[in-house]
């Protein structure tokens, strides 16, 4: 029975007619009627009551009309415990009108089932689930695939989606030529600093302003790097996100306690830890992190390979770090070979000598600015 009550008793008598000899019009109103009943207790519902009412409502919304089913839809969709079931059958219904409210609230639905959905429904049953309340990144992941500009904005503008380094690699990739997705992506806190300075790199004059709006107080700061990206990536605090700070305090901890040495880089290379590598190297080389994190994104290697050099690193620790550019930033490294010849003719003076011209031309245009 559903419940102890004499209701619910002659409901199921009821249910019996319906189902054998019922109209559409007597199914539908049984089934609100079923649904009532639902609702009104389904805290106290056992896991074998709510599969006795999955079999009933399967059975009930057997050729009724789509606003019927559509109503049923909203209903149950906040339910925490609502019938698994019929739940699924919901979200897997062509009509948007149905499935949108369980794929966009229901808990009853598994990563497994919303990217089963994602990649065999229409685009409107996408951007329903990128509205969803939390988002793994399992499941963005497909998003970012399949789904058209509207779902992917959507889902870089849920704060409860998360991101894997693939989702934001496809992301960066997505907004180029796009200014849209590209603010969107450049206004999430949790961007890794490698995939923010690469859009940045990329971006449009109207994505940096749009980027700018967000921080109105550093007005004059962003209008100074319009004419020069990295410089524009450098001085947005907003593109410093909290993991990123504790990154380089570690690794300026690890310097100052005289612990900081090559296995530690190449370790945070192998680990594919850009800020970490990053913070290593222009401590090793005495730059400023910001000036080795301009010369480790440029698109030629030279940059490496003058601050690897000056830090003393051997060529095994220059290619992890050259690897681990390539894999984060897309980079690629045209002729690894010729790199390391470059590199064991470098000398350590000459390559000093490079980095304090090069130093003084930031400067420059520091000042310039």
């Amino acid at each position: 029975m559903l419940s102890k009550s004499a209701g619910s008793a002659n409901l199921l008598e009821e249910l019996q007619t319906v189902l054998t000899h019922g109209t559409i019009a007597r199914r539908i109103e049984t089934l609100q009627r079923v649904t009532d009943l639902f609702l009104n207790h389904t805290v106290d519902y056992s896991d074998d009551q709510i599969t006795l009412f999955d079999d009933v409502f399967n059975c009930l919304i057997q050729h009724i009309e789509s606003s019927a089913k559509a109503l049923l839809a909203r209903r149950l969709a906040p339910v925490a415990k609502a019938p698994p079931q019929i739940i699924h059958v919901l979200a897997f219904d062509d009509l948007i009108e149905v499935a949108a409210p369980v794929l966009s609230q229901s808990e009853r639905l598994s990563d497994d089932v919303l990217i089963e959905s994602v990649r065999s429904k229409s685009q409107a049953h996408l951007l329903a689930i990128s509205t969803r309340r939390v988002l793994s990144v399992a499941v963005t992941d497909v998003l970012i695939e399949r789904g058209n500009d509207e779902v992917v904005k959507s889902t870089v503008n849920n704060p409860g989606a998360d991101f894997s380094e693939l989702g934001f690699t496809q992301l960066v990739e997505r907004a180029e030529g796009n200014d849209d997705i590209a603010t969107c992506v450049g206004m999430r806190r949790s961007i890794p600093r490698h995939h923010y300075l690469k859009l940045i790199a990329k971006a449009s004059a109207t994505v940096r302003a749009r980027l700018a709006a967000a921080n109105p107080d550093l007005t004059n700061d962003v209008s100074v790097v319009v004419s020069e990206v990295t410089r524009r990536a450098r001085s947005a605090p907003g593109t410093i996100i909290r993991e990123t700070t504790i990154a380089h305090g570690l690794v300026r901890s690890l310097y100052e306690d005289g612990r900081l040495d090559e296995q530690e880089v190449a370790a945070f290379a192998e680990a594919r830890k850009f800020d970490e590598t990053n913070a290593a190297i222009a401590c090793l080389a005495n730059v400023s992190i910001a000036d080795a994190e301009k010369m480790m994104i440029e698109s030629q290697t030279e940059g490496v390979l003058i601050l690897a050099k000056v830090g003393g690193l051997s060529w095994a620790t220059v290619k992890t770090i050259i690897d681990m550019r390539r894999d984060l930033t897309h980079v690629e490294m045209t002729n690894i070979d010729a790199a390391k010849r470059t590199y064991e003719c470098l000398r350590q003076s000459t390559a000093q000598q490079v980095l304090r011209f090069h130093r003084t031309q930031q400067a420059a245009a520091a000042g310039d600015g």
